[in-house]
This record gives structure tokens, C-alpha cells and sequence, in this order.
């Protein structure tokens, strides 16, 4: 299976290689504790081996059911929020044709719900769905997150509006915990399809769980190639590989040598539009990971190069306290080539003959010098192409990567403690039984 490749070289004039080796020592401790689950958050551990379990049972159950909706749904509709998306949504637009909605397909529209709480979203998306044939696949460990549970019970209530109680549950899909929780309940007593989270994977390690795979296999894509992917950055990870050739080790230390150096803004950068949701995924995995105990990388993404004309001049010459993480795509899916034009007014002509993808490349190789000699250190990861394999093992490699950058930084990379304090407060202030005292105070705060 071609692999990942990490290039570390470009970051050499800010840090030095000896720099990066001579934490060999302390992430090899990092693996050790990772594996034999004795660090911060082990309970949280189901992720680091789960591409190498036996999956054969899961993966016919998801694509039998995915194959029924197929021919059953014009529309599925992703509900939830955060790490129960985000992953699935990055595969499947990096997947998929640009334009999906103009272009018809085997598998059903994917579109989502429950990532806000916007009442014209909400209420565009019911106004789409009202003469179409469509299932909702809910994802929430608990069932009562407030985004996902808003636009659940709207979707809930039109389905049954349209088909009758009985005949929606064939429409849903519930995934959620095991054994407990509002929407594990609802599931059980509705007669919904459903799938469990396991108990020790938090969301944004939950890709390769039905959390991603159930959506994924419904908008029509290969998961097993995917676990298969990340199998394979599996075995080129573990403890008996060394830095050097261990990529996700390789990757946590030199971003935290950066970080050491005052590089506290990392700048995830990709040149195919396919790849935006992906810089979001990675934005939460490493946001919700690392941001702890006033610690942390900041995470931030751009699409070049549609953000070099907006926020290019702020990369190569503000201020000196970031660096960018590069994501290129070696082989694009599609052929296409600059055609000659006899005025050549747009001056062009010297471009023609050639593919539009080795015009990228010299964007991107010209902007990574450019950044470098503006003092930007920069990592260069390159994908073999956007396929379920490659994107199996760009999840794995990320994932490990923040598990080891979380060590490194002293903290336990798998809660979330402070995306709590937002919810407290909106719920005192909405007025939920039990928070009217706090409720009151706030509303005293914002009127001062």
C-alpha cells in the first residue's frame, strides 16, 4: 500500500533537526504509555487499535442497510454536531463530485442537520425535504445535545407528518451509546435502526466507528478501504518504529518543537477544495484536544488558493508566531488542460498544453518558498490521491499525532472540560428547570 509522505525539511532553518531527534526518548515513553494504556485519559483508548479488530460483522450490517436506502432514499440527512459529522462529512466530500446536487447518483444526497442553531437553516432544510423521499441518521452519544436533539425532533415530527409513525422508523437511523441515553431509549421504543458508539472512543475519534461509517457507506463509498487505509498507518505507528520513519510520532514533535520556539499558531493548508471539511475535522480534533491549562496549538485552516488573495499578505509578513502544515494531493481524480486562445489577452498562452493540476503544484511549491524565506516554517504532508484508502490513513495518522502532541504538552488530550461553560450559560438563560437562579445573574451581567 503507497503511504503518507511527511517532509519535515522546510522547517529546518527555524528549528533544527537535533532539535526534533532529541525528543526521540520522550515520545517513545508518549507510545509506550499510549499502548499500554497508562497515561492521561486511557478510558478513552478505543480508537488506537480499532482499524486492526475484526470488523466483518459491523461492515455487512452498514452496507446491507446502506444498499437499501439506496434505492428507498432521494435525500439522507446527517444530524449531529462536532466529532459525530465531522469525519464523516470530511470522506464524504472529499470523495464526492463537487457539484453533487447536479449530478445524479446511485447513492442518496447527503446533506446535514444539527451542526447550528439557525431557525432559516432549519427552516430552508425542512422546505428542501417537503416533497422528497428522505431518512435522517442521527448521531449523539447522550441524545439531548441541544443542536442535534432541536433539529432531530423537527425532522422527527415531519417524517412522521408525511409517512405515519410506524413507517418512519424505517427511516431513521439512530447511533448513540450501547445502553443508556435519551436517544438509545427513543431507538429502542420507535423501533429505529441503530448502531452503538462504543463506550471508550470520544467523537472526534470516532471515523472509523458507525459514527462515520454509516454515513459514508450510504453516500456510496468503499468503508472497508478506509479501514484498511488506516490498518495500514496502524502497523507504521506503533512503538517499535522509530521517529524517523514513524510519521505521526514525527509529525507531534516537530509541531511541538515549533511550539517550544513560539510558533503557537498552526496553519493547516490544502490546494483541493475537496479537502475543507478535512481542515474542519482536524480544526476539532486538535482544538478540543490541545486547548487546555492555557496550553496548546492554536489550530486554523486556509484553502489556497482562494485564500491567498485574502489572507496570503498576513501569512508571509505578519506577525512571526505561526506555521503551516501543507496538505498535497499527488494525483488528482480528473485530466483537464489549459486550452490555447488566439488573442491571448489574458497574456496565458505560455500555459497551454498544460494540466490545470501542474498549474497548482507550481502555486503551491511558489508559495511554500515564498512562506519559507518569510520565515514560515512549513510540513509537507503529500496524499497519494483522494481515495477511502489514503484518507483511512490520513485519519489514523492525525489522531495518533494528537494523542502524542497532547503528551508532549502535559495534558489528556481526550476531554473536553471547557465546552461546557457555553452550555450552562444558554441554558440558565433559556430558562431550563434548575438553572432559574443562574439565569437571573446572567441576565443582570448583560444588562449592565
Amino acid at each position: 500500500m503507497e503511504l503518507l509522505h511527511l517532509d519535515i525539511r522546510h522547517v529546518l532553518g527555524t528549528i533544527s533537526e537535533k532539535e526534533i531527534f532529541s525528543k526521540e526518548k520522550e515520545i517513545a515513553g508518549h507510545l509506550k504509555a499510549l499502548h499500554q494504556k497508562t497515561g492521561k485519559g486511557n478510558d478513552f483508548l478505543g480508537w488506537l487499535d480499532l482499524p486492526g479488530k475484526d470488523n466483518k460483522q459491523l461492515i455487512s450490517e452498514i452496507s446491507a442497510l446502506a444498499t437499501q436506502w439506496h434505492q428507498e432514499m432521494e435525500v439522507v440527512v446527517v444530524t449531529g454536531i462536532g466529532g459525530s459529522y465531522l469525519g464523516a462529512r470530511f470522506v464524504i466530500e472529499a470523495l464526492s463530485h463537487h457539484f453533487p446536487a447536479l449530478v445524479q447518483g446511485k447513492a442518496p444526497l447527503i446533506i446535514y442537520a444539527g451542526q447550528n442553531i439557525s431557525e432559516d437553516y432549519l427552516s430552508d432544510l425542512l422546505e428542501v425535504l417537503e416533497k422528497r423521499s428522505f431518512g435522517v441518521v442521527v448521531i449523539s452519544k447522550s441524545g439531548t445535545t441541544t443542536e442535534p436533539a432541536i433539529a432531530f425532533r423537527l425532522l422527527k415530527n415531519s417524517l412522521e407528518k408525511r409517512f405515519g409513525k410506524q413507517a418512519m422508523a424505517g427511516r431513521i437511523i439512530a447511533i448513540t451509546d450501547a445502553r443508556k441515553g435519551a436517544l438509545r431509549q427513543m431507538a429502542s421504543e420507535e423501533g429505529y435502526h441503530s448502531f452503538a458508539i462504543p463506550d471508550d472512543i470520544g467523537g472526534r475519534f470516532s471515523v472509523l466507528t458507525p459514527v462515520g461509517l454509516v454515513p459514508i457507506a450510504i453516500a456510496g463509498f468503499d468503508i472497508e478501504a478506509l479501514i484498511e487505509g488506516a490498518r495500514g498507518m496502524m502497523q507504521q505507528t506503533v512503538p517499535e518504529v522509530a521517529l524517523e520513519k514513524n510519521l505521526s510520532a514525527l509529525y507531534a514533535a516537530t509541531r511541538n518543537v515549533l511550539y517550544r520556539s513560539e510558533k503557537v499558531i498552526e496553519v493547516l493548508v490544502n490546494y483541493e477544495p475537496a479537502l475543507h471539511y478535512f481542515s474542519e475535522w482536524w480544526k476539532q480534533l486538535f482544538g478540543e484536544s490541545e486547548g487546555k491549562e492555557h496550553r496548546g496549538i492554536f489550530p486554523a485552516s486556509v484553502d489556497f488558493t482562494t485564500d491567498l488573495h485574502s489572507m496570503g499578505q498576513y501569512i508571509q509578513e505578519g506577525r512571526r508566531h505561526l506555521f503551516e502544515t501543507v496538505l498535497t494531493v499527488k494525483r488528482p481524480r480528473k485530466k483537464l488542460v489549459i486550452p490555447d486562445d488566439r488573442e491571448n489577452l489574458d497574456t496565458l498562452n505560455f500555459m497551454s498544453g498544460k494540466r490545470i493540476d501542474e498549474v497548482n503544484k507550481m502555486a503551491e511549491l511558489g508559495t511554500l518558498l515564498a512562506h519559507v524565506d518569510g520565515g514560515v516554517p512549513n510540513i509537507r504532508l503529500e496524499i497519494p490521491g483522494l481515495k477511502e484508502e489514503y484518507l483511512g490513513q490520513m485519519v489514523y495518522f492525525f489522531e495518533k499525532a494528537c494523542a502524542i502532541s497532547g503528551y508532549m504538552l502535559g495534558i489528556n488530550p481526550f476531554d473536553q472540560p471547557g465546552v461546557e461553560a457555553y452550555k450552562k450559560n444558554m441554558f440558565a438563560l433559556l430558562g431550563k428547570p434548575g438553572y432559574e437562579e443562574e439565569g437571573r445573574k446572567l441576565r443582570d451581567r448583560l444588562s449592565v
